[in-house]
């Protein structure tokens, strides 16, 4: 997919039948936390009120034209969003600026910047890259701004050194940031009006604001003393934490306490999605860290959440009927959308969600949402392809149940909830979709070609451009994602599924590159970024030989002879299982040695003995069994290819620390110079 590049200063003029948009601000290094935010701008370039100062504390303008979306991550690194709503933004506002910031650091260490430019559907409008960031806390991105009665979008590229306040402070927003406000707002009291959902995490993954906003609060709202503040408070509260109930009382380990969210008595597709649905739906209304984790994905603003079943509307002489309605309301803003769900093998239909966006245009609601198995192969994309004219006022997106259990996963995990009634609940919604009975299953099929595809890998007859290996392979990015996804939620840190940038952003492309290397060489490959281990976790599931290989490469220390520095490897191998293979590699090309660890293990200089120059890098590699079934099993290929991920992640690349020189020494001469120059100082008084 091909759009327009944009340099610094540069503008250009957006569609004029296009008023939902998206900005989406990304960099690389998704470790940092980047804070997207926009200021709503009058014709002198402030703001008008404080309102007009939409980020993560106050995730929404009080028209409703602008909403931040939250923050997650992307196979490139992490990315913000922000939606605008161009058709509802204030005539007095002229402009509408796009800004970043970070608590710590600055932009400078955060690598290429990016602000991009989409429609409802996803498409690309216009992007800017920029890697001239170096010292900045706050960052201008971009403007979306009205000229001559069109919008246009410019490349800015300006930053601050003052912070997301300071920046907010020069067009025009007060800030107050007293720590005294903190306990006051901690038992604030807010008017339904009002409603703002409690604190939570900001999660890269989970695209969810967080944070109450301090305002001043009609006289007959609250009745208890508190604090006033008289502006926006841009500080952010810690994160909190509590876990599920413990059940302590069972006299044997047999007992099962009540389950919640029973799955017996599942029968047809049909009740699995009615009971998926309303357990979904019930335990978002139950537990609000989650709802806003869910509904920030959707593209909603946060709010009080409620949701319905089954609602009927009337189209024609027929009536559509999606499986929910879900609403979330701030103040006067009333957000909608149309959920239509899918469970076990159901695949979502083209007109279905056509039928869909027609009622949701007719009655002015916001987007029409698909859930479903399916695992988008990259964040945005749709699993089905609409008329592109029926997302003219309405958005259509789409989630996965893989990345709903992925948000429960990281709340549950990773602090967010700090009641313990709200933590049960989830837990139990958790256990719900784990259970393969309720159909939500996180990714479960390879798809009906794979079974052919793989017969022609064995018998050397695949070609890469045949279609249903395009669709395998794509199928396999997918499941690479959902690795991704796995390991984001368990670990609590962003994993990202690496690809080359060319590839990223054109599915074509990467879906043909992947058939190629599957005709080719008879394997698929997923490399999965974890950060804070010594290198990348490579998987391979090599058809041809029924094998999936496990790899990671670390850095040799830069000092040493070859044998420390295998020693040094082998020290942090104790608990290696002795079957992975360890290569090394010499800084003499072609001069490499490969050896069972065991083997190493009981005589190391095996690598070593007869080898040129010296060690550079270590390979380490286990080999597991791959399963052949499409779907479903203990048998099948997805699950061997989770398995294996996890294991190999477990024993060996958790375990691994990239080499840390030691600090510079000082001379003998500078470590004495210090004690020489006291020698004429007089002998302290006794």
């Amino acid at each position: 997919m091909t759009f327009p590049m944009m340099s610094k200063g540069q503008n250009m003029s957006l569609p004029s039948d296009v008023f939902q948009i998206d900005v989406v601000i990304g960099w690389t290094e998704a470790e940092i936390e980047v804070d997207a935010s926009a200021l709503l701008l009058n014709a002198d370039g402030k703001v008008r009120s404080d309102e007009d100062f939409v980020f993560y504390n106050q995730p929404e303008s009080s028209d409703g034209s602008i909403r931040f979306l939250g923050a997650g991550a992307t196979e490139e690194g992490a990315q913000a969003r922000i939606a605008l709503d161009l058709s509802a933004v204030p005539e007095d506002v002229h402009t509408v600026a796009l800004v970043g910031s970070v608590s710590s650091g600055n932009f400078g260490d955060l690598g290429k910047l990016a602000l991009r430019v989409v429609d409802a559907a996803g498409h690309s409008l216009a992007e800017y890259v920029t890697a001239d960031a170096t010292t900045e806390s706050a960052f201008v991105f971009g403007e979306v701004y009205r000229r001559g009665g069109e919008w246009k979008v410019r490349a800015v590229g300006q930053g601050w050194e003052s912070g997301l306040a300071g920046l907010a402070t020069d067009f025009g927003v007060a800030i107050d940031d007293d720590p005294d406000l903190e306990s006051a707002d901690a038992s604030e009291e807010v008017p339904p009006s009002e409603e703002l959902v409690a604190p939570e995490p900001h999660d890269s993954t989970a695209d969810t604001p967080h944070d109450d906003v301090v305002r001043e609060q009609p006289a007959q709202a609250p009745t208890q003393p508190k604090a006033k503040s008289r502006g926006v408070r841009t500080t952010k509260r810690a994160v909190k934490k509590s876990k599920p109930r413990e059940f302590m009382l069972a006299e044997l380990d047999t007992w099962q306490p009540a389950r919640l969210f029973s799955v017996i008595g599942v029968g047809t597709g049909e009740e699995q999605e009615r009971r998926a649905t309303s357990a979904l739906i019930a335990t978002m209304q139950a537990v609000r860290p989650f709802a806003r984790a869910v509904c920030a994905r959707m593209g909603a603003p946060a709010g009080a959440f409620e949701g319905y079943v089954e609602v009927q509307y009337e189209q024609g002489e027929t009536k559509v009927i999606p499986d929910a309605v879900l609403k979330v309301s701030r103040g006067s803003r009333l957000w909608t959308a149309l959920l239509e769900v899918k469970t076990g093998n159901g695949k979502l239909k083209k007109e279905q969600l056509e039928n869909y966006l027609d009622v949701a245009r007719k009655k002015k609601y916001d987007v029409v949402v698909s859930l479903s198995n399916d695992v988008p192969a990259s964040a945005g994309e749709l699993p089905v392809e609409v008329d592109r004219r029926k997302l003219a006022k309405v958005a259509l997106r789409h989630l996965s149940w893989a990345e709903v259990a992925h948000e429960a996963r990281m709340l549950l995990s990773h602090g967010g909830i700090d009641d313990d009634l709200q933590a049960w609940i989830l837990a139990e919604f958790l256990r719900y979709l784990d259970h393969p009975r309720s159909g939500a299953a996180e990714f479960v099929d390879m798809g009906r070609h794979w079974v052919t595809i793989r017969e022609a890998v064995t018998a050397g007859t695949l070609r890469g451009g045949d279609e249903k290996a395009l669709a395998v392979a794509d199928t396999w990015v997918s499941l690479s994602r959902h690795l991704a996804l796995r390991l984001t939620a368990e670990l609590g840190v962003t994993v990202k599924h690496i690809l080359p940038r060319r590839l990223s952003s054109d599915p074509a492309a990467r879906n043909a590159s992947v058939a190629e290397r599957l005709a080719g060489d008879g394997v698929f490959e997923a490399v999965l970024r974890i950060p804070e281990t010594a290198g990348d976790l490579v998987v391979i599931a090599d058809v041809r030989t029924n094998k999936i290989r496990c790899r990671t490469t670390v850095e040799a220390p830069d000092e040493g002879t070859s044998g420390r520095r295998l020693s040094w490897l082998l020290k942090q191998l104790k608990d290696v299982p002795g079957d992975v293979q360890v290569e090394a590699v010499f800084s003499e090309r072609g001069n490499e040695a490969c050896e069972h660890l065991d083997t190493v293990r009981a005589d190391p200089k095996v690598l070593t003995q007869g080898r040129a120059g010296d060690i550079v890098s270590f390979s380490l590699e286990q080999t597991f069994p791959m399963g052949s079934r499409r779907s479903g099993t203990a048998a099948s290929f997805i699950t061997s290819v989770t398995s294996s991920t996890d294991a190999f992640y477990g024993a060996v690349v958790q375990q691994l620390r990239g080499w840390v020189p030691a600090a510079p020494k000082q001379t003998e001469q500078a470590r004495h110079s210090g004690s020489d120059s006291d020698e004429g100082d007089p002998e302290p008084a006794s």
